[in-house]
């Protein structure tokens, strides 16, 4: 079994390599029917970011528009977390307020990207806000769903052994909870990324954004792709630290990594 299991992560790795060099192939090959300044091939695109990272743009760019998703997400999911426990635990609260939360989790986060300017001007304050309220929406319904999923059994058996509402919270509900809290603020993570371009686009002097936006102006269309390329690079990156962060602390309340799961499946499989 352990051969089978090395076998198939083998077979992932050379698969997952060969998609790539396909999808690049596949680019240049498209890119000779047109002009690099409509649609440049990977060696112009290349030679673009090279460009960028020299003079240190690039570099400056991502880490501002990484400040930016961070403090957002952050504090969207601060208070998420807690608006989703309240409305799970208690039905009134959640006949209050779930149907604002159906009502605007539906609305764009570009689309108060105007008023967001207009209340909180052009600094980092609308972006952050942004950034926040499309977060927020996201971890609320996640956690409210994971506290909703809880078997009643196990308030019951919590009662009967005396416990009170705040024992109930941090040793029933909190533990239950906490894989649909994690993969809440995973999904608000990818959210994030879509709401900082077009803050960037539209109201900004730096950011992955920013650089998108400008570089139509001098049809710098490899910065574009740099840009593009840039920003699901630290997409990735992210997730992959969220998740192996998530896995190795949360590990006992079930979050788990995916090759984990597909081990645990392949191991039930034998």
């Amino acid at each position: 079994m352990k051969f089978f299991n090395k076998t198939r992560t083998s077979e992932a790795v050379w698969l997952g390599l060969f998609g790539w060099i396909a999808g690049i192939i596949i680019w240049h090959v498209i890119s000779l029917f047109s002009k690099p300044e409509f649609f440049p091939g990977p060696w112009q695109t290349l030679l673009g970011g090279i460009e960028l990272v020299r003079d240190g743009s690039l570099q400056n760019y991502a880490f501002i528009s990484y400040g930016r998703i961070l403090a957002g997400w952050t504090l969207g999911s601060l208070i998420g977390i807690p608006f989703g426990l309240l409305m799970g635990k208690f039905r009134y609260i959640r006949l209050l307020l779930e149907p604002f939360l159906n009502f605007f989790r539906f609305i764009p986060a570009l689309v108060f990207v105007t008023l967001f300017i207009l209340w909180l001007g052009i600094g980092e304050q609308s972006k952050i806000a942004l950034i926040t309220y499309t977060t927020l929406f996201v971890v609320t319904l996640n956690t409210m769903t994971g506290v909703l999923a809880i078997d009643e059994n196990k308030f019951r058996a919590a009662r009967s052994m005396g416990a009170s509402d705040s024992q109930i919270l941090f040793h029933v509900i909190l533990p239950a909870a906490v894989p649909y809290i994690f993969n809440g603020i995973r999904l608000a993570m990818g959210n994030s990324f879509m709401a900082i371009v077009g803050a960037e686009m539209l109201a900004a002097k730096e950011g992955i954004g920013y650089l998108i936006w400008t570089s139509r102006l001098y049809l710098k269309t490899d910065w574009i792709f740099i840009g593009i390329i840039t920003l699901g690079l630290m997409g990735f990156f992210m997730d992959k630290v969220l998740t192996n962060v998530g896995s190795l602390l949360l590990k006992k309340y079930g979050v788990r990594k995916a090759n984990n799961k597909k081990k645990d499946l392949l191991r039930q499989a034998s």
